[in-house]
């Protein structure tokens, strides 16, 4: 048998939501970014060069979570927590309900990679449009802001 003579890549379709201990089943998610900063262009007064410097202000980019809405236990996780933010007939506490979490990248059911996102709170939460002719599944999508993430193995 001929022998690998590479390394094969990770599959992006094996992976997990953990909240707050919690592994949560989901479909999709977008916005794994380490952190970024702003460059700043500071000119050398009398010469032709630009040096380019960072900011010193690390931002994240939202972190989307798609998931199929599927009468388990899940559904009921998501709509608390989103409840304890939006509470439309009564006090609000918005932002200041945080939960710390990790996408938990698995290849063969082994957990390979894991990404800690911290401070999170739920931005936004839609649905899927509802459509007597369509044969698509039922999803939510929810907007995750958080204050980091970071790959911690």
């Amino acid at each position: 048998m001929a022998e690998l003579t590479f390394s094969e890549s990770y599959r992006t379709h094996g992976f997990l939501v953990e909240i707050e201990g919690t592994q949560c089943p989901v479909t999709k998610v977008t916005g794994l970014n380490e952190g970024m900063t702003e460059v700043i262009e500071q000119p050398d007064g009398g010469s032709p060069t630009i040096h380019k410097i960072a900011s010193g202000v690390i931002k994240f980019d939202t972190m989307v979570i798609e998931r199929n809405m599927d009468g388990s236990r899940f559904d009921g996780f998501f709509k608390d927590w989103f409840g304890e933010m939006f509470a439309l007939n009564g006090e609000t506490q918005t932002s200041s309900v945080r939960r710390n979490g990790a996408i938990i990248k698995t290849e063969n059911g082994q957990e390979v990679l894991r990404f800690a996102f911290y401070g999170a709170w739920v931005k936004s939460s839609k649905f899927s449009d509802l459509e007597a002719g369509s044969s698509g599944l039922f999803k939510q999508t929810l907007e995750i802001e958080h204050e980091g993430l970071e790959r911690v193995s």
